[in-house]
C-alpha cells in the first residue's frame, strides 16, 4: 500500500528507477537486486530499498525483485500508460531546443504547444509543434485543457506571465527562468537553474575534486 508522503529525494528518483527498469525489461532481464540497480543507477542499495518500502513490499528476500513487475508498478505510479500534453512559454534559445528535444525518450510527456510573442515564428509549426501568439496563450491553455507548462520568458515578465498562468488554473510550473516566481500553494513549482547547478558543479570540483568520494550525490 502507498504511503500518502513520500519524500522528495524519493519521488526524484523514481522516474531513474523507471527508465533503468525498462532498459532491462527490454534487454529479457528477470529479476534484479537491489545491490545490482544500486551499481546501475549509483544510488546505493539501502537508499533504493527504502525508496520501494514507501510502496509496500515489491521484492522477496532472496530473490531480488521482478523486473516486469516492478515495471508495471512505477509505470502506473508515474502514469506512463498516460500522454500528458504540457505547453512551452517563450520560444527562444533555450525553448527552440526544448522543442527540438520535445521528450523523445518518453512515452508520456509532449510538448503540444508553445507561445511566443515574435511574429516571425508566431502562427508557425516549429519541430512538429503550432507556435502561438501570447495573446492567445489563456484561451489555447482553456481549450487544450494544459495544466503543466516549461515556462522560458526573460525574468523581466516571468511573473507577469506566470500571474496569467494561475489564472486559467495552471497546476505545475518547471521554471527554468532564475526568478523564484511566487504562485499560490495549489500550483507545483519546479526550479531549473541551469548556470546555478553548473557555478555548483565547478565549485565542488574545484574544491574537492582529488577526492574519491562523490560530494555531488
Amino acid at each position: 500500500m502507498v504511503t500518502s508522503k513520500i519524500p522528495h529525494a524519493t519521488a526524484k528518483r523514481l522516474p531513474i528507477y523507471y527508465r533503468y527498469l525498462h532498459f532491462l525489461s527490454d534487454a529479457g532481464k528477470q529479476r534484479i537486486s537491489s545491490t545490482e540497480l544500486a551499481d546501475a543507477v549509483k544510488v546505493d542499495s539501502a537508499t533504493i530499498r527504502r525508496d520501494f518500502s514507501y510502496f509496500g513490499a515489491l521484492g522477496k528476500r532472496g530473490y531480488g525483485y521482478d523486473v516486469d513487475s516492478l515495471l508495471a508498478f512505477f509505470k502506473k505510479t508515474l502514469n506512463q500508460d498516460q500522454l500528458t500534453n504540457v505547453a512551452l512559454i517563450g520560444v527562444g534559445n533555450l525553448g527552440h531546443a526544448l522543442l527540438n528535444y520535445n521528450f523523445h525518450q518518453s512515452n508520456n510527456v509532449r510538448i503540444s504547444a508553445a507561445f511566443d510573442i515574435n511574429q516571425d515564428i508566431t502562427g508557425t509549426i516549429q519541430s512538429s509543434v503550432p507556435v502561438y501568439d501570447m495573446a492567445d496563450m489563456k484561451e489555447q491553455l482553456t481549450v487544450q485543457q494544459i495544466e503543466i507548462v516549461i515556462l522560458t520568458v526573460p525574468s523581466s515578465v516571468a511573473q507577469q506571465v506566470t500571474n496569467e498562468l494561475v489564472e486559467v488554473g495552471i497546476k505545475g510550473i518547471l521554471n527554468f527562468t532564475p526568478l523564484r516566481i511566487t504562485v499560490p500553494n495549489t500550483v507545483r513549482v519546479q526550479n531549473v537553474d541551469l548556470t546555478n547547478e553548473l557555478q555548483t558543479l565547478i565549485y565542488f570540483l574545484n574544491k574537492f575534486g582529488d577526492e574519491e568520494e562523490n560530494l555531488l550525490d
